[in-house]
Order: C-alpha cells, then sequence, then structure tokens
C-alpha cells in the first residue's frame, strides 16, 4: 500500500505533492507521445490518489481498473477515479503555464466516460511534484468551457477554475443541490463491421492520432464499447490474437489477459450419460460482489468438443451460494442479446451456467448483476 505522499507548499493557493520515485513497469505504447502520455498520467495518479484517499475520500479508486489504464492512454489523456456515488478525472499537463484546463472530448462526451469533477494537474518531473491548479464540474466545463474542434477539446481558463481542491470535500459534506453533470447526447451505436473497418485502420501504428483521424460519432462510440477500446490497444501494439481463447488453451494466456485476470486452470467436467469424470482445460478469473468473492469458469462442455462452451459462476467461499437475484448474461460482439443468453438466481443457488455453441472466431461479451467491482467490459474470442 502506498503512502500518501507528503503535501507542501510553494505557494499558498494550491496543493502541491511530491512524485513518487518508485519502480514501475513500462507498458508498451505504439508512439513516443503515447508512451510520455502514459508516463505522466501514472505519476500523476501515483501522487494524487493516496492522498485523496487519505484526506477526502477513503472509498476512491481508479475506474475502471489500474490494468486497462494503457488502453486509455494509448489514445486520450485522463485518469478516471470513482469515490462514493461521483467519479472525478485527473488531467495532467507538463506545461509550465498552468493558465486553463484542457479537457479531451472523450471524457466530456461519452455518457460511459464522463465524470462529476475535472482537475487540472500540473506536472513538474524535474522537480519531483505535482501542482492541483484547480477544478471544475462538467456542468460547468460543457456550459462555459470553449470547445476547441481542432483538437477536440474543452478548455476553461484558470480564473474560472476552484483553486483550492479542499473545497470538494467541504461541498461533499454539504446536501448539495447544484446539478454537477450536464445533459449530453447519447451517441449512435455502430455496427459489428463498422467497428472492425475501424479498428483495422486505427490500429494501425502509422495513425499517430487516431482521436482526430475519424469524426467523433465514430471514434466516440467505439471508445464507448470497452472490449473495442482494449482490442484497439491491442491491435496498436501489434497483438492480433490476444483475445483468442482456442489458442489461450493452446500456448497459454496470453500477457495481457494475465494482467485482465485470467488464468489457465484444469476443472473436472461430469457430462450427461457420463459414467465417469473428465478433466478440461479452461480458463478462470476471480471477481468480487459486494465484497464477496466469485469465480467466473469458462471452458469447453467435453475435452472431445471445442464448439459448445460452457461458462459458470460459483462463490470462492467453501459452502457459500450465490444470491438471488444476481445475473450471469452472454451478449454478441456488438452487444446484441440472443436465445437463452442469461441465467438467473431466483433463489440462492451453488451457480450459475450458460451453454452455447460458437463457430471459429466468434466473439462474446461476459455480464454479471450487480456489476462487478473494476469490471471492465471485454470481447473473448473463440
Amino acid at each position: 500500500m502506498l503512502n500518501p505522499p507528503h503535501p507542501f507548499t510553494i505557494d499558498s493557493q494550491h496543493l502541491y505533492l511530491e512524485i513518487t520515485q518508485s519502480p514501475e513497469a513500462q507498458q508498451p505504447y505504439s508512439t513516443a507521445g503515447a508512451c510520455q502520455r502514459g508516463w505522466i498520467n501514472q505519476k500523476c495518479l501515483q501522487a494524487f490518489l493516496p492522498w485523496f484517499k487519505e484526506e477526502i475520500a477513503a472509498t476512491a479508486r481508479v475506474y475502471p481498473n489500474s490494468a486497462v489504464l494503457p488502453s486509455f492512454w494509448e489514445v486520450v489523456n485522463g485518469t478516471a477515479i470513482t469515490f462514493d456515488r461521483d467519479r472525478l478525472v485527473l488531467i495532467p499537463t507538463l506545461a509550465i503555464d498552468d493558465d486553463e484546463l484542457r479537457v479531451p472530448q472523450e471524457w466530456v462526451d461519452i455518457p460511459e466516460w464522463v465524470a462529476d469533477y475535472y482537475i487540472a494537474v500540473q506536472v513538474n518531473p524535474d522537480d519531483g511534484w505535482i501542482k492541483i491548479f484547480g477544478y471544475t464540474t462538467h456542468q460547468i466545463l460543457k456550459t462555459k468551457g470553449v470547445y476547441d474542434a481542432g483538437d477536440r477539446t474543452y478548455s476553461l481558463e484558470s480564473e474560472d477554475l476552484i483553486s483550492d481542491i479542499n473545497v470538494l470535500w467541504v461541498t461533499r459534506q454539504l446536501d448539495r443541490s447544484e446539478a454537477l453533470r450536464a445533459e449530453i447526447a447519447p451517441l449512435d451505436s455502430i455496427a459489428k463491421i463498422q467497428a472492425e473497418n475501424l479498428l483495422e485502420r486505427l490500429g494501425d501504428r502509422d495513425v499517430k492520432f487516431p482521436r482526430l483521424a475519424v469524426p467523433f460519432s465514430l471514434w466516440g462510440a467505439l471508445l464507448a464499447h470497452s472490449g473495442w477500446r482494449k482490442k484497439l490497444y491491442e491491435l496498436r501494439q501489434g497483438l492480433l490474437i490476444q483475445s483468442s481463447i482456442p489458442q489461450w488453451l493452446q500456448t497459454g494466456v496470453a500477457n495481457l489477459a494475465q494482467q485482465w485476470g485470467w488464468e489457465k486452470r484444469e476443472f473436472v467436467v461430469v457430462g450427461v450419460g457420463m459414467r465417469s469424470a473428465e478433466p478440461v482445460l479452461g480458463l478462470s478469473r476471480q471477481i468480487k460482489v459486494a465484497e464477496q468473492t466469485y469465480e467466473l469458469r469458462i471452458f469447453p462442455k467435453s475435452a472431445s468438443e471445442d464448439y459448445v462452451w460452457r461458462f459458470e459462476l460459483r462463490s470462492t467461499t467453501l459452502n457459500s451460494q450465490i444470491p438471488a437475484g444476481f445475473k450471469l448474461r452472454l451478449l454478441t460482439e456488438d452487444l446484441q442479446a440472443f436465445e437463452n443468453n442469461q441465467d438467473t438466481a431466483t433463489t440462492p443457488v451453488d451457480m450459475l451456467y450458460l451453454e452455447v455453441i460458437l463457430e471459429l472466431g466468434e466473439g462474446l461479451v461476459w455480464e454479471i448483476e450487480p456489476t462487478p467491482e473494476d469490471y471492465d467490459r471485454e470481447i473473448l474470442r473463440f
């Protein structure tokens, strides 16, 4: 666990925090710009989050989870943090002049990404500190901010920011009635074939600024689907088969998939009409819902069949059941439902399960209700 960085004073109006010098794993990025963006966001997060948890919101955590942050930083600046009922986005800059907050449009106009607060952070790696030079709300950014169509950002002058971040703590203690988020229009969904075409085009690392290469309506809809966002990151790293389940079972779970929680395991399956159990290789990952840990399993129905796949959700606690109201759901790659795609616990049960017949190369998305902590939608390829 990180200790909160020590605050110190350079001027009386702003909070300064030390940049930690801890060693860190270097994630791959497709361009030098993306590499710098990942580095500055990582340093900003390491300095800010422990302090914020200590001083303002003990429940604060990275959104959606730390493992998938590189798939954001590959294409856009900013890091989201959730706390209690709210969300904030850190927007770091290396600029010497802290005269404005400039927020990428993705954090403002993609409904799934929208935050309540936007924190302006100046990062000074040479002197080893970050400076919180102000914050604002989504409502103010949308109504008072200036939109720049050239780089697709909303900007707000520093005099329009609240300079003391401790004011955020004070306002959260009050029974606030003001709206933190402005109304925004939903983005039209895009078809699977259109998404595949966009991924093929924008997944080329020679496209230096993919976020500006297509209209925002298409770009925003692509990123709003977490599975496609992660696929874009994989493609830009030259990783073409990261989500192939049969490939994982043959050669080992891919590095990115391991970071996202998957591991290969052997399960013992007793099929209908079988006299004895048989071992099959499958995949497993742990998830947490309401402070309880569960296991999601995926494996072929039998060792001789690799086109019928079984999804199971079980509790990891001995003699513990899945509560009533839990749902295990499968969707197509473009998030469409299909026949018998959901199992619901109407009473406490030992497991939820679904069996599906899949064609080679077909993709599925899994969902669980209530939504697990750190959940980020993913596409599993079969």
